[in-house]
């Protein structure tokens, strides 16, 4: 009996280090491999099968995934390993089997599982691909469905229009100092704070930037005054290139002020190297998303540092816009300290305005009819024209790449792009008269959805994940800031043109027509035709900006 015991103790010994062997470590997280029965065992996890494993997925329901095959790719021969790769992490198990991945952090994270053969060669799955993308999010919030998220973003900018054409003090002491625009960009992003929606689950921002975005620009700039733009003289450009050399200069100036305090902060080695994950907001603040993800394969920071900057980009921009739309409504107060002369802005906007109300009738459904019919299909026209260019400049990619301007391979570009050159050609023709009957009122309809849109995607609880990058990105921005208020007042700059000059550059086409709209809707094509011209500049401002990063990071 103490012999059978003793055997049993000694089996049971074994069994539990073969079950500790089944555990992998991959940075932060682990994958542990499962029996069959084990799997049957687990009931506190998202349960995946890795063909259809691409999704959306919440900690608070779930933080572990048990991750299973199909019966057909089991049963693949020579199977002799398993390299499994999450992000930028890799393990290689022993076979073909249901694993248990836990520890995966909020993000986006790439997922490809490789069969190897005995020698190392990489099998092919024969039930589809080996590739999944998981979107982790905390919390699943309280509406997923993006007809009542719609439906509450109108509902807001509706009651935000009719309490501010009230004429009871209160709003219109409100509104004197808190400009419309703000708010209907605010609170959306209270909304997504709270967990009411999320900005990031939603497809409205892509909805919004893909199809109404284009139709904005062809109706905004279906007016456009361009005599009257050049007469504005080089102030605005000279803004918009300030505006870009204080992002390119305050990167490393950012990481030496912060350094001088706390250099783990700004430290890290290799991938993780905190410069090498700045460079990408750099490619985003002075040209866009192309420009960033340029920037993400030049400087090859790590996936889990470009989740973080990611978040710091979108929040730090955000809070600058909600400043420059602030500011936006006390323009002439910031305009009487920089002593600035904006005689030429205000003659562009009367004459634009004056030429509307010239021609400006009551419109009929026919009327309506024929601006959306113009919008629309203009929309198709950028998409059509664009999924012809974007191919035919990726046969160049290479070369492009080479001279830095990756965005000419972006498809979003040639879509901003067209449906501006659309708006500027209809602008010579009779098109123009339908300013009359309210094609700029239209297109201004389809900026304040975007604004909701892009205020849905703020979320400042964020910043107390990591407060140290947050710090970093607000040191950052005030440099930028700071350059552009003091060649500002150095110039005698209009504050229009300081606020689009630096929202051309840190938000591109999404959001410089938004704060151009903000001061007039007659100056809207202004900030289209300076964010096109940070498209062509953001790869090179960012390249010399990563330079500099990288010469003074500790």
């Amino acid at each position: 009996m103490p012999i059978r015991s003793f055997s049993v103790f000694v089996a049971l010994f074994f069994l539990s280090l073969s079950s500790f062997a089944t555990v992998y470590e991959a940075g932060e997280m682990k994958v542990e491999t499962l029996s069959s029965a084990e799997v049957a065992t687990i009931n506190d996890a998202h349960r995946l099968t890795f063909n259809s494993a691409s999704g959306t997925y919440f900690l608070s329901d779930a933080s572990r995934f048990l991750i299973d095959f199909a019966a057909a790719d089991q049963q693949m021969p020579g199977v002799a390993k398993v390299r499994v790769r999450i992000s930028d992490n890799e393990v290689v198990l022993p076979g073909l089997s249901a694993f248990l991945l836990s520890g995966l952090e909020e993000g986006s994270h790439k997922l490809i599982v490789e069969p190897l053969d005995a020698g190392g060669n990489v099998l092919a799955f024969g039930m589809g691909g080996h590739k999944a993308t998981l979107k982790v999010l905390a919390k699943k919030p309280l509406i997923t469905n993006d007809a009542i998220v719609l439906g509450i973003l109108v509902i807001l900018l509706g009651a935000v229009f009719y309490t501010s054409g009230l004429d009871t003090p209160f709003w219109k002491k409100f509104y004197t100092y808190i400009p419309s625009l703000f708010v209907c960009y605010f609170l959306p992003s209270v909304l997504n704070s709270l967990g009411v929606f999320s900005g990031e689950l939603s497809s409205l921002y892509f909805v919004a930037s893909r199809y109404l975005l284009p139709a904005a620009l062809v109706l905004l700039t279906l007016s456009t005054d361009l005599k009257g733009i050049f007469n504005l003289g080089p102030k605005s450009v000279i803004m918009f290139l300030t505006g870009t050399v204080g992002i390119v200069i305050g990167g490393p100036l950012a990481i030496l002020l912060i350094s001088a305090i706390d250099p783990t902060v700004v430290g890290g080695e290799g991938a993780d190297a905190v410069w090498r994950g700045m460079t990408t907001i750099a490619g985003s603040w002075i040209g866009g998303g192309a420009n960033q993800a340029a920037m993400l394969e030049v400087f090859g920071a790590s996936g889990s540092l470009f989740s973080g900057m990611v978040a710091v980009d979108i929040i730090v921009a955000n809070i600058w816009m909600a400043f420059l739309l602030y500011g936006a409504g006390r323009s002439k107060s910031i305009d009487r300290f920089f002593k600035a002369d904006s005689s030429a802005i205000d003659d562009l906007r009367s004459r634009i305005e004056n030429y509307r109300l010239s021609i400006a009738k009551m419109p009929t459904l026919r009327d309506t009819m024929i601006i959306l019919a113009i919008a629309l299909g203009a929309v198709g026209l950028s998409h059509l024209l664009s999924d012809w260019i974007t191919p035919f400049m990726g046969q160049y990619k290479d070369f492009l790449e080479s001279i830095y301007l990756q965005s000419f391979t972006s498809g979003f570009f040639w879509l901003v792009v067209v449906a501006t050159t659309v708006g500027l050609i209809l602008s010579f023709t009779k098109a123009r008269k339908l300013e009359g009957v309210g094609a700029s009122r239209i297109g201004s309809v389809f900026i304040y959805i975007l604004v909701a849109t892009i205020g849905m995607k703020m979320d400042v609880v964020q910043i107390f994940t990591n407060p140290g990058f947050f710090i970093m990105g607000v040191v950052w921005m005030l440099i930028h800031v700071g350059l552009l208020l003091l060649v500002g007042r150095l110039i005698k700059a209009p504050f229009f043109f300081v606020a689009v000059g630096s929202q051309a550059n840190v938000g591109g086409a999404a959001s410089a027509p938004i704060v151009a709209s903000a001061f007039s809707p007659a100056l809207a094509s202004v900030g289209v035709l300076l964010a096109v011209l940070g498209y062509t500049l953001g790869t090179y401002g960012a390249l010399l900006c990563g330079i500099l990063m990288e010469m003074v990071a500790p």
